[in-house]
C-alpha cells in the first residue's frame, strides 16, 4: 500500500491570539509545520504544539518566515540574501530547541508565505534558504514543490527534498501556486480539495487550473490551516486517500 504524508501549518498565534485550531488537525494530519516566532508563533505555542505532536506521533518541521507578524508572513521583505540565510538558520534554532524542549525533534524546513514564494521562483533566494539549513542540519529535508527552485537548489548542495503538494491551492501552467487574490488561487471547498488530491495522487501529477498534468513525485499534501474549513479539509482529504487505497504517515516512514 502507498503512503503519504498530509501536513499542515500550526502554532500560528501570538500571545493571546490564535488562527489555526492546532489540537484538531493535530488529529488528522502526519507532518505539523511549526510556525518559529516571526511570521507567527511565541515559545509558548510552539512548546505546546511540539508537545502535543509528539503524543500523537505527528512528525514536526520547522516553518520559517519573514519577521512580519501584521502581515503574517505574506508581504515580500527585499532582505539580502545573508540577510534570508542568518533568518532562515535563527528560526530553524528556535525551533530545535523547543521542539527538544517538548521532547520532540524536528526533521525538516518549510518556507512560510512570501519567503516560501520567493524561494519557489528565485534561485539566488533558494540557494539562500538551503544553505542555511545545510549549516545548521544537513540532516533536515526541505518540504518544497516539484517545480520551484528549492527542490533543485537542495539537490545541488546534498539535501534531501520531500515533494509536497497542496490540496486548497491552484496552480498555474509552470507547476507553481497560483498568486493568492487571483482566480483560482484558493480552493475553499473540501470535497473539491479532497476529489483533486486523490486525483493527483493516483496519477502523480499536478493539476493545473486549466486542467494540465504535470508529473511529479508525491510524498506529502498540505492543508493550509489558517483557512476557514481547514480542519474539515484535512479530515476530508485523508478520508478520501485512504478509501482510495493510501496510507496517511509520517514521510520520515514512507
Amino acid at each position: 500500500m502507498e503512503s503519504v504524508d498530509l501536513n499542515s501549518d500550526l502554532a500560528e498565534g501570538y500571545g493571546a491570539y490564535r488562527l489555526t485550531d492546532d489540537e484538531a488537525l493535530l488529529d488528522v494530519v502526519s507532518s505539523a509545520n511549526v510556525a518559529c516566532g516571526l511570521h507567527a508563533g511565541d515559545p509558548e505555542i510552539m512548546a505546546r504544539t511540539f508537545r502535543i505532536a509528539k503524543m500523537k506521533g505527528v512528525s514536526v518541521g520547522a516553518h520559517p518566515g519573514f519577521p512580519d507578524l501584521w502581515g503574517f508572513g505574506r508581504r515580500r521583505i527585499p532582505f539580502s540574501t545573508g540577510e534570508i540565510e542568518r533568518l532562515i538558520a535563527y528560526q530553524i534554532g528556535a525551533a530545535q530547541a523547543l521542539a527538544l524542549y517538548a521532547g520532540h525533534q524536528i526533521t525538516y524546513v518549510k518556507t512560510h508565505g512570501a519567503l516560501g514564494n520567493m524561494a519557489e521562483e528565485d534561485r539566488d533566494v533558494a540557494n539562500a534558504v538551503i544553505r542555511a539549513v545545510k549549516a545548521v542540519d544537513a540532516t533536515l529535508a526541505i518540504l518544497a514543490g516539484p517545480y520551484g527552485e528549492q527542490t533543485p537548489a537542495a539537490k545541488a548542495m546534498g539535501l534531501r527534498i520531500v515533494t509536497e503538494i497542496y490540496a486548497d491551492r491552484g496552480y498555474t501552467e509552470v507547476g507553481r501556486l497560483i498568486p493568492r487574490g487571483q482566480a483560482g488561487a484558493m480552493i475553499l471547498d473540501p470535497d473539491a480539495a479532497a476529489a483533486r488530491v486523490v486525483a493527483m495522487a493516483k496519477t502523480s501529477a499536478i493539476v493545473t487550473a486549466a486542467g494540465t498534468q504535470l508529473p511529479t513525485k508525491i510524498d506529502s499534501v498540505c492543508v493550509h490551516g489558517d483557512s476557514p474549513h481547514a480542519v474539515e479539509s484535512a479530515k476530508r482529504v485523508r478520508t478520501r486517500l485512504e478509501e482510495a487505497g493510501f496510507t496517511v504517515a509520517p514521510f520520515a516512514t514512507c
